[in-house]
């Protein structure tokens, strides 16, 4: 390569950054001021390659910094299950949901804010953002999963204590939250990660709420990634549940979606968190680069 090709190659890359960032703006101004709910998957925080959560943690950053007020809700469910493993103590799950007795609860517990948060906290402050590590417990409320005495400590998030997570973010931080829960006893119980995030996004009245997880988005053929649903209307959501192509573990994620949506948050958006700066490219670019689920 001659010094004028190299040129011109480092001259085209710096076109097309421009480029972005042009495209990009638009979408700063409008969302500006706004919230957004990220749920970050266990999955995607779990992954083995370091970069994946690096990346992510800079795209809440630079969110952060362009003025969106963002809310991370994190689960841990890897995590929690290794912790498990660590003590002899053998996870047990029914219908999908993890059953909670006193010591898998104090795994739970142990594991959520005292490892995976702070974790997390300490990954966003290592790209230079600010955050606010915060126990679910402290901020949402629940009560014992309804007819389901087999679960145990299981609850079912009722209520939003939306205080603290505003103090967090007028002070300009990232408030990252566990997926626990109090009662009205004062009891700790464990919850679905996607439902405490659908929650909090519509006790914020969050213009966005994103699930970043280690799939595409919604596909019509699993098997397929070109088959990609870019864009769907909440109202074509139950025949795609008929169909079979939204099933198993993605089917309580759209539904806490759904139910988000339906309170009204504005647009739910499912996000491949491996890809760098997913993120930012469905947030800031027309294409996008997941599935947004739309009223």
């Amino acid at each position: 390569m001659t010094e004028e090709q190299s040129i011109q190659r480092s001259d085209l890359t710096v076109v097309e950054k421009a480029s972005v960032l042009m495209e990009a703006l638009p979408y700063v101004r409008k969302f500006r001021g706004s919230t957004f709910v990220v749920k970050y998957g266990g999955s995607c925080l779990e992954h083995p390659d370091t970069e994946v959560g690096s990346r992510v943690a800079g795209d809440v950053t630079f969110l952060n910094s362009v003025g969106i007020r963002v809310v991370v809700v994190h689960g841990g469910g890897k995590a929690i299950s290794r912790e498990l493993a660590k003590r002899n103590l053998e996870p047990v799950f029914v219908d999908g949901l993890r059953v909670t007795d006193a010591e898998t609860l104090t795994v739970v517990r142990d594991t959520l804010d005292g490892e995976v948060n702070p974790g997390l906290c300490e990954r966003i402050e290592s790209r230079h953002g600010l955050t606010e590590g915060l126990s679910g417990a402290d901020a949402l409320r629940c009560i014992p999963m309804p007819e389901r005495d087999d679960l145990g400590y299981v609850g079912q998030i009722v209520g939003v204590e939306i205080d603290p997570i505003n103090e967090a973010l007028d002070a300009g931080r990232v408030p990252v939250i566990s997926c626990l829960a109090s009662g009205q006893d004062g009891q700790i119980y464990n919850t679905n990660a996607d439902t405490a995030a659908a929650k909090v996004a519509v006790a914020l009245e969050a213009r966005r709420l994103v699930y970043l997880s280690d799939v595409p988005g919604l596909l019509r053929n699993p098997e397929e990634p070109d088959t990609l649903i870019s864009t769907l209307p909440v109202g074509e959501v139950a025949s795609l549940k008929e169909s079979g192509v939204i099933s198993k573990g993605m089917r309580p994620k759209v539904d806490s979606a759904v139910g988000a949506l339906a309170e009204g948050v504005k647009r739910v958006h499912f996000v491949d968190g491996r890809l760098p700066h997913s993120l930012l490219l469905e947030i800031f670019t027309d294409e996008g680069i997941g599935t947004e689920i739309v009223h």
